[in-house]
């Protein structure tokens, strides 16, 4: 198949495969989570109650990311990705009920987003290891479009949920959301020629502490993996209190808030639509810290923001930023790591990325009912920026010692 150099990676049948099931689920999945916000927002008015929720939706990933990526090289990807979407079909059915029939209760949506969360445990790692194996040397170029594809959802998914959300009510997204993980669960169904997981000489624990020690003794892997650390906990709880922000800073409803994540999603698609026509992967790990620190300013702009229009040109930055670091990061994490330690690295990349988000949230929340959500969200900022600052003044460092452990490194900026 002839296509162009950014789109590349689709001339294998399975990466065709992969990205139609997951455009149309990941707007779902947009969708939901807006509606769920808002719904926490409407039924409580509590800032700490959108920190609980986002906490219990995520934290399983901090509690089982790690043994899932352990999991993940040791069965079958494909099969492991399918049954957690199965999961997610069946929570966003169960939550689509409840909101329908009016009886969604609070202890529903807490019950609810810890099976979410469940989801994303075993499903991101698998997931990204997947992709890493039906891509092959197109493994950057597949990265990168993931990233696009899920902006572009990230764009449609929360502005379409401002607009059901206002017309007819939360339950429509969460049952589209539902509807949507069909789609995902065909195209893997119908995926062929999967290699076989490799043989794992080691078992059980042993298996999954070889590759967190691995990761601890590879000076860029471990730079990069405590970068989004610093990220996942002081800036990335900003998502939780964008209710508050719309309505009580900007006095807004929810076509706003679906409005404004919107333009976080216009701004990461900008960054993920430079990361694909991108030929090769020079300059990439600078370019991470970049992306930290222009999240960083995007959120102190945010914080300060006093006008809808203040606040999108803010989230614009913060998206943008966002995705330069968090694709940059996955891309020369699938890049340097051999497969058969794959799944265990990104188990540990979604553990310290993904699952220390909902620490942050809590904490998040917490403090915005304290200090208020402006007041909290400059703090995180102000945090992200110095940790990008590190990680610039310790590049040159990393690039004298990385080559020695992994020649894949020598190219790096």
């Amino acid at each position: 198949m002839l296509l162009p150099h950014a789109l590349r990676c689709l001339q294998h049948a399975n990466v065709r495969r992969f990205f139609a099931g997951q455009s149309i689920s990941l707007v779902g999945s947009w969708m939901q989570s807006v509606a769920m916000g808002w719904l926490v927002y409407r039924l409580t008015g509590r800032s700490e109650m959108l920190g609980l929720v986002a906490f219990l939706s995520q934290v399983p990933v901090f509690l089982f990311a790690t043994w899932a990526g352990s999991l993940a090289d040791r069965v079958d990807r494909r099969r492991m990705v399918m049954a957690t979407q199965a999961n997610a079909l069946v929570q966003a059915t169960l939550l689509a009920a409840l909101t329908f029939t009016g009886q969604v209760q609070v202890w529903h949506l807490l019950v609810l987003s810890v099976m979410l969360g469940l989801t994303y445990a075993f499903e991101i790692p698998a997931r990204h290891a997947l992709l890493a194996d039906i891509a092959g040397a197109d493994t950057p170029n597949a990265v990168a479009l993931n990233s696009t594809v899920v902006n572009v959802a990230r764009v449609a998914g929360p502005a379409l949920a401002g607009l059901l959300v206002a017309s007819v009510g939360e339950a429509w997204c969460f049952a589209l959301n539902a509807v949507s993980f069909v789609a995902t669960l065909s195209a893997l169904a119908r995926m062929q020629g999967l290699a076989r997981p490799a043989a794992a000489p080691a078992r059980g624990w042993r298996h999954l502490v070889d590759g967190v020690a691995y990761a601890r003794r590879t000076v860029m892997v471990r730079a990069l993996l405590s970068l989004s650390l610093v990220a996942s906990f002081f800036a990335l709880p900003y998502q939780t209190l964008m209710p508050l922000i719309a309505a009580r800073q900007l006095g807004g409803g929810a076509a706003l808030l679906g409005r404004l994540l919107a333009c976080a999603g216009a701004g990461a698609l900008a960054g993920a639509l430079l990361l694909l026509v991108r030929k090769d992967g020079g300059g990439l790990a600078r370019r991470v810290g970049w992306g930290a620190a222009l999240l960083a300013s995007g959120l102190l702009g945010l914080s300060l923001a006093r006008t809808p229009l203040a606040a999108g040109l803010s989230l614009c930055l913060t998206g943008f930023g966002f995705i330069t670091q968090l694709a940059g990061t996955m891309t020369l994490l699938q890049g340097l790591v051999p497969r058969e330690l794959r799944g265990r690295v990104m188990g540990l990349f979604s553990t310290l990325f993904v699952g220390a988000t909902p620490f942050g949230a809590l904490a998040g929340g917490w403090a915005a009912a304290q200090l208020g959500a402006p007041l909290t969200v400059r703090i995180g900022a102000c945090v992200l920026a110095l940790g990008a600052l590190a990680f610039h003044l310790s590049l040159p460092g990393l690039r004298r010692e990385a080559p020695a452990q992994h020649p894949g490194l020598a190219a790096l900026p």
